[in-house]
């Protein structure tokens, strides 16, 4: 593994204000003194992740899993703290952010690889590949607005996976297509995390999968990090969690 730090989070909070209504939502927008309440979804959270290393983020639903990730895809940002990431990420979350409604599949195919930091020539050596594995046939020169939801997941989920990346986050929840195709996705996801350059990120709650792909383990509770250690001991820390009732 690498010393280089790909990840830093340093003090990180993520505060949402949460209105009574739209009307108060939309004078929140205008006026800074609209009363509200507010959740810290992130609270004060640092960790930093190498170069190579496999990290589990394990909590209950609302326990700020899903507010990292964000955070860390810039699909959010902190509201208190910074956050570094140094490399290509891929991230099976929204795999069908960044089409282009009218624009065709193949084009789709470029403008998301632009997004995600590839050049033109880059995008043209993976074309065939992300093709071929998306499964959508002559589909593919037509406009996005004509796919069914399934096939649209497919051409992102071919996407994520298939333009090299260094950090890898996955969600467990994902599910794409039927089962043949599911099976072929976490055959790829497998093979990805088997590389040992590539850095993941993993949110789960199969402590057994966990287990298999990751040897560190982030604890999260009520939007702090409670736990940063070895996988074993996180799995410990988080059973501890779910038993309590």
């Amino acid at each position: 593994m690498s010393e280089e730090v790909v990840i830093n989070f340093n003090k990180v909070t993520k505060t949402y204000k949460l209105y009574k209504d739209d009307k108060k939502r939309l004078l929140g927008l205008i006026f800074k003194n609209i009363k509200c309440k507010e959740n810290n979804a992130v609270n004060n959270v640092s960790f930093v992740v190498k170069k190579g290393e496999s990290v589990a983020l394990f909590g209950k639903n609302g326990a700020g899993k899903s507010t990292i990730l964000k955070l860390i895809t810039e699909v959010t940002y902190p509201t208190q703290g910074t956050i570094e990431v140094n490399g290509r990420v891929s991230a099976l979350l929204e795999l069908t952010s960044g089409f282009d409604q009218e624009f065709t599949g193949r084009e789709n195919i470029y403008l998301k690889g632009q997004l995600l930091g590839l050049k033109n020539n880059e995008i043209k050596e993976l074309e065939k590949t992300i093709i071929d594995f998306a499964e959508i046939g002559e589909y593919i020169d037509q406009p996005v607005r004509t796919y069914s939801s399934g096939m649209k997941a497919r051409l992102g989920f071919s996407i994520n996976v298939n333009i090299r990346p260094e950090i890898f986050i996955v969600d467990e929840a994902l599910s794409v297509g039927d089962e043949a195709f599911r099976r072929k996705c976490v055959a790829k996801v497998r093979e990805i995390m088997s590389k040992k350059d590539v850095t993941l990120l993993f949110v789960t709650h199969a402590t057994i999968t966990a287990k298999d792909f990751c040897t560190r383990g982030i604890v999260m509770k009520k939007g702090k990090a409670i736990y940063d250690g070895p996988i074993d001991d996180a799995i410990e820390e988080y059973n501890k969690i779910i038993e309590k009732k």
